[in-house]
C-alpha cells in the first residue's frame, strides 16, 4: 500500500534488515543474474593472491539493489523517481545489512505530493556500506 503523506513527517525513519548472513552462492547469483563476472565477487584465489584483499566481496550494485528494495517494499512499486548512492565500504560473505531511510522532506512538484529520503546502509557491526538519497511519489 502506498506511503500517504498525512503517515509521514520530517525526521520519520524507517529500518529493515535486506539480509542476514549474505553467502557467496548469493554473490555468484548475482553476477549471473547482472553479467558481472569480475573475478574479485568470485574467484576466492584471484581476489585473495592477485588482488590482496582477504576474500571476494559482493558487487556494489548488489549492495544497492538491496537497499532499493528497501525502499520500494516501503514507498510502493512504481513510486520511486530518484535514486542514488555512494558505495562507503566493501560488503562481504557474511555480513547481515539493514536499510534506515530517513524522512529530510514532504513537498509538492506540479502538484504531486514527494518525499525526499537519506538512505544508509550498514553492516552487523554499524560501519556504513551505502550511503544516498531518494525521492518517491506518495498519496495526498
Amino acid at each position: 500500500m502506498p506511503l500517504k503523506k498525512s503517515q509521514l513527517k520530517v525526521g520519520d525513519t524507517h529500518e529493515a534488515v535486506v539480509v542476514d548472513n549474505l553467502t557467496r552462492t548469493q554473490i555468484v547469483q548475482y553476477a549471473g543474474a547482472s553479467g558481472d563476472y569480475n573475478p574479485l565477487h568470485s574467484d576466492e584465489v584471484f581476489a585473495t593472491k592477485v588482488a590482496g584483499y582477504p576474500t571476494v566481496f559482493a558487487h556494489g550494485m548488489l549492495s544497492m539493489g538491496m537497499t532499493g528494495r528497501m525502499l520500494t517494499d516501503w514507498v510502493g512499486d512504481g513510486r520511486l523517481t530518484k535514486f542514488g548512492v555512494r558505495f562507503v565500504s566493501q560488503v562481504w560473505p557474511g555480513d547481515t545489512l539493514t536499510v534506515k531511510a530517513t524522512v529530510e522532506a514532504i513537498r509538492e512538484e506540479n502538484g504531486q505530493p514527494l518525499v525526499d529520503l537519506a538512505v544508509s546502509t550498514v553492516n552487523q557491526d554499524g560501519r556504513e556500506v551505502v550511503s544516498g538519497s531518494a525521492t518517491a511519489r506518495i498519496d495526498p
